[in-house]
């Protein structure tokens, strides 16, 4: 919450103050009906999320790792198989590789917009590749037109890792648009998020849709037939039913938080020791993060952190240096660019109630803190 001399990164507490009539009325009614598990609020919300995304089909799972590891599953990948994907990303994207027994190819970055460099994946490509996962990081989606032309040519499916991205666009399309499927987080402190974990699955896919759908209910195709064996990851109705309110408020708080984005922009736009996130012109940003890069960050950090300012780090070790990866043989090195970012880049907070005296208060201990340094 938004207080007096505290400014914290993520503010859930004031978004539910403003929509908590709602969210207890709908919380109520599913208490009363008590259906818990894949209740009618859960197909409500995948009805409802699928026009969002603008796609034919969603399914709603447990999180945002599960619809990962279900839609990778579903395509048929298994071990020994190979799914490209970057470095800097958290954990989850790589652990649903490895959940099949496939392995994580890694591909460098962009140095401007955090994303995987799309000019270096062919590179990575060998006869054991199967699939593409480009990661939409802070809500900055990747060249998807791009990464599916690499797809088509080498005949590999692509899965696109949105748990960042709700409401992002590429040349007006959102995720699941330019590939086989997209998946999402609603971990509180998404964009769209839900008061526990839950995520889903968009496809125009029929064929996938149906096996994820069966995949995610222990393979079921009725009561105790079971097609193969699947797992259990079923979202909660009272999570779906939380996801409902909130989803008729997505797209307004998504332009107040490219609103607060612009701000911080412009703000920050003269201090020569900060570069702020670039945005291409034919990407819409969702704005989950806004991240900034310094060479000073660890002492930004700190300075902001004692003056009740918190931020982030979004992430500190590439996944290719983290203890759990060093069986791939990866070094210091391999990945460059991701490595030199992650020792750059620090996350302000961001979220639609940030009030602007709240960012030019944030903005101005910036500035103060660089006058300082450069003395």
């Amino acid at each position: 919450m938004t207080i007096k001399n505290r400014i914290p990164l993520v503010d859930l507490r004031t978004q539910y103050d403003n929509i908590s009539t709602e969210i207890d009325s709908a919380i109520k009614k599913v208490l009363k009906k008590a259906n818990f598990i894949l209740g009618e609020e859960v197909q409500k919300f995948e009805k409802k999320f699928a026009e969002f995304c603008k796609a034919r089909f969603s399914v709603a799972v447990a999180n945002g790792t599960d619809a990962l590891f279900i839609t990778l599953k579903s395509l048929g990948i298994k071990n020994d198989d190979e799914v490209i994907t970057s470095p800097n990303t958290f954990i989850g994207t790589t652990e649903a590789i490895t959940l099949c027994g496939a392995k994580p190819v890694f591909v460098d970055i962009h140095e401007k917009t955090f994303t995987i460099d799309e000019s270096k994946i062919e590179r990575a490509i060998t006869e054991k590749t199967k699939v593409i996962l480009p990661v939409h990081l802070y809500g900055c989606m990747c060249d998807m037109i791009k990464i599916s032309k690499i797809a088509k040519k080498y005949k590999l499916k692509v899965v696109e890792d949105a748990c960042q991205a709700h409401g992002s666009l590429f040349k007006t399309m959102p995720p699941g648009h330019y590939s086989d499927a997209a998946c999402f987080s609603f971990f509180p402190g998404k964009n769209l998020g839900a008061y526990g974990d839950g995520g889903a699955v968009v496809t125009n896919n029929r064929k996938l849709y149906e096996k994820i759908k069966k995949f995610r209910n222990h393979g079921r195709a009725r009561k105790y037939i079971h097609e193969f064996e699947g797992m259990n990851s079923r979202m909660d109705t009272l999570q779906a039913a939380i996801l409902l309110v909130k989803l008729k408020y997505l797209k307004k708080w998504i332009q107040k938080r490219n609103k607060i984005a612009r701000i911080y922009t412009q703000l920050l736009s003269n201090i020569r020791e900060i570069q702020p996130p670039v945005v291409p012109r034919h990407i819409y940003h969702s704005w989950h993060l806004y991240v900034i890069k310094t060479p000073f960050r660890d002492k930004l950090k700190n300075f902001l952190e004692s003056k009740n300012i918190f931020c982030g780090i979004h992430y500190p070790i590439p996944l290719h240096l983290q203890p759990a990866y060093k069986y791939l043989g990866y070094k210091r090195g391999d990945f460059p660019v991701a490595e030199k970012l992650s020792k750059m880049i620090l996350t302000l907070p961001i979220y639609p109630e940030l009030e602007y005296k709240a960012q030019l208060k944030i903005c101005n201990l910036i500035k103060r803190f660089f006058k300082n340094v450069s003395k």
